[in-house]
Order: C-alpha cells, then structure tokens, then sequence
C-alpha cells in the first residue's frame, strides 16, 4: 500500500511506505527532483514507488528528500536521514558534485549510499571512504574507451572538448584525455562552462578555430544542449559525440535538429525496440518502463532505472546482511555494504552488476550500446 504524507520542510520530503505497517529496513532517497538538474532527479524520485516492497522476509521504507540540486542541501538531508531517521541505506544523490560532498560523512557513519550519478570520482580511485559507495551508472571510462574507439573507427585524429567546470567535467576531460591517448588521438582543444551560463559562443569559437574533427561534449542533463546548439551555430561542421549524461529524451526535444547526428553511448533502454530479446536487461527495462508509465502517463528517462537497479541490488544484498544483524543497528549496515561488494551477475534495467572491493560500479559492456540521433530520436548506430 502506498502512502504520501506531506511534511512541513523547507525541503520537500516525501515518505513512501512499502506497507502499512512499519517497516524493518529504512532505506533513505536524495534526489534533484527541483533546480538546475532536476530533468535527471524527477524521474528518479517517481522511479521510489517502484523499488522493492521486501528482501528477505523483511518490509521496507524508502523516505524520499529532494536536495533541490544544491550540494549543501544534499548534507543536510544526508544528516536528517543518517542521525534522525537513522536509515540502513541511501539511494542517491542525482548529481555528481552533490555525491562527492557526503563521502566523508556517510563514510563516518557507516552507511552505504547507491549514488545515481555520472562522474566515476564518486568510488574512483578506491579508498577506506569512497568504500561505502556504489554507483548505479557506468563508470566514465568505459563509456569514454567506447565512444573513442568509434572516433578511430571512423577516421576521427584530433578532439575538441566542452564539460560543466564542475567534478563532472573535471572526470569526463580526464576520461578523454586518458582514452584518446591510448587510441593516438590528440585532444587539440579544452573549454569549459557552468550549468547556469545562458551563452556558450566565446567557448564554441574557441574550439571550431581549433578545427577539430570531433568535439565531445562533458555534460549531464540539461546542460548538455547548450555547448551542441551553440557549436552549430558558430558554424562547426565535424562529429559530435556526448556522454550518456545526455541519454534522455529532454535533449532531443530542447536540441531539436540541431543534435541530429549526434553520437552517444547510453543505455539499451532508449533502443529496447532494437536491441535483441537475449540482452539480459532487456525485460526488466521494459517491465519499469510499463510500471512507471502507469503510474505517470509518460516513459522514464534512463536516470530512473539507476535508481530502480539501486533498488533491485539492495534486494538482493538484504538478506546476507540480515544473517549479521537486525535493520537499524552499525552490524546491519556494515554487513549491507559487504553485501553490496559481493554483488555477482545481478542484471537490472542498465546492465549487469559484478561489484568488487576495487570497482563499486560493476559494468561491463553489456550495459552501453553505442547510439545516434537520426528523426529526432535515439538510434542504435549502425
């Protein structure tokens, strides 16, 4: 049975009750369902009443806080979550800048957070703090290694790039620059904006009097328009390629045909149509697909499902962590982060999960395809 009881916050929070009764495991979601990236953060706060009821005979509470894309407000829900209601667990938070601001704090507590978010600097490199985080979406290498290497298919021998003067940019240039050079690419260009910037032209010159032969764009959600329309309109005339923080369905109506062309690597999730029936993410993507449009009337972007496979790997390591101790207690939460590392062939809606103590991501090749626009939709590329 669902429940939504609204409290009196400066924060909007929302509680969502896996059943009437009281749950045994609290688990707590931060998400950017309001500010500059709240296209990423909607639909993970409508993706809380599709997570998992129970897991291992226990039910659970999600408590759902929007951090309104501010990393400040995203430790001060954190705090409210961690010391008030004293959750076993922590789904988010949507942004990449907000994650990295609650390392030290979750790490202190002992509380294991499953962050939707792009930048791989959230569990990379791998210490005794960033070992209390999971992320939910592919590390940036890996989306970096396939996107170049479809740059030197294609006859593609300099670079330019564009990313948000945040941690998300900061990873996704050293992402390139560290693929481009093991593939002999020359990076000939490096510009940078912030989300809120409403003209781009002085960067886009830059980089066209460069003359690249390719320019990648390093920005999620909403941001990542601007720095492809603003490179059309300054007359750029070679590839366009962007992360898979711009694998939704808001770039293709804000962009319109300025981003035809464009090449990406996201999800199968946008191409299900497309891809075989033997993707093991397949079904589970098309059943959150049907869930959440029957709940809201439209598709979900792919930031969803991070949150919804969030759900799905927490499932799966409750009931080792039960065997340890009950929800609630420090033995509980570290036995659930164990749990989590131990993760082995868990498919979700992005892809199939293998975690291990160096890579709290877990993706393979299984959860990428590479993908163009063409019509004013996503394709995969041929």
């Amino acid at each position: 049975m669902l429940a939504l009881k609204s409290v009196p916050l400066s924060l909007a929070v929302v509680l969502t009750l896996a059943t009437s009764a009281v749950a045994g495991v609290k688990i707590g979601v931060v998400t950017s369902a309001s500010g500059p990236i709240a296209l990423v953060g909607i639909p993970q706060k409508n993706t809380v009443p599709l997570l998992p009821k129970t897991a291992g005979g226990e039910t659970i509470e999600y408590i759902s806080l929007d951090d309104a894309s501010d990393p400040s407000a995203t430790v001060t829900v954190f705090k409210k979550l961690v010391l008030e209601e004293k959750v076993d667990a922590i789904i988010g938070p949507s942004g990449s800048p907000n994650a990295l601001g609650i390392i030290g704090f979750v790490a202190e507590n002992g509380v294991a957070v499953l962050a939707p978010v792009g930048s791989a600097s959230a569990v990379l490199p791998m210490d005794d703090k960033k070992k209390w985080i999971f992320k939910t979406t592919q590390n940036d290498g890996l989306v970096a290694d396939l996107l170049v290497g479809q740059m030197v298919k294609t006859g593609v021998k300099t670079v330019g790039f564009i990313g948000t003067s945040d941690s998300y940019g900061d990873t996704w240039s050293k992402a390139l620059q560290e693929a481009a050079k093991a593939k002999g690419l020359t990076v000939v260009a490096q510009e940078r904006f912030t989300r809120q910037d409403t003209s781009l032209v002085a960067q886009g010159l830059k980089i066209v009097s460069k003359s690249p032969d390719a320019v990648l764009v390093g920005a999620p959600g909403s941001s990542s328009v601007l720095p492809e329309t603003t490179l059309v309109d300054v007359g750029y005339k070679g590839k366009i390629y962007q992360t898979h923080g711009a694998a939704l369905q808001d770039f293709l109506k804000l962009g319109g045909k300025k981003v035809e062309g464009t090449i990406l690597a996201g999800s199968g999730m946008l191409v299900l149509d497309e891809i075989p029936d033997t993707n093991p993410a397949k079904k589970i993507a098309v059943d959150y697909i049907a869930g959440y449009e029957k709940l809201y009337g439209v598709k979900p972007a792919t930031f969803g499902a991070n949150v919804l496979d969030a759900g799905l790997l927490l499932e799966n390591a409750i009931p080792a962590a039960l065997k340890v101790g009950k929800p609630g207690t420090r033995e509980f939460r570290a036995a659930l982060r164990d749990a989590l590392e131990a993760t082995k062939e868990l498919t979700g809606a992005q892809g199939v999960y293998n975690m291990t103590p160096e890579d709290h991501s877990g993706f393979d090749r299984r959860g990428l395809e590479l993908l163009t626009v063409s019509g004013g939709q996503f394709h995969l590329l041929k």
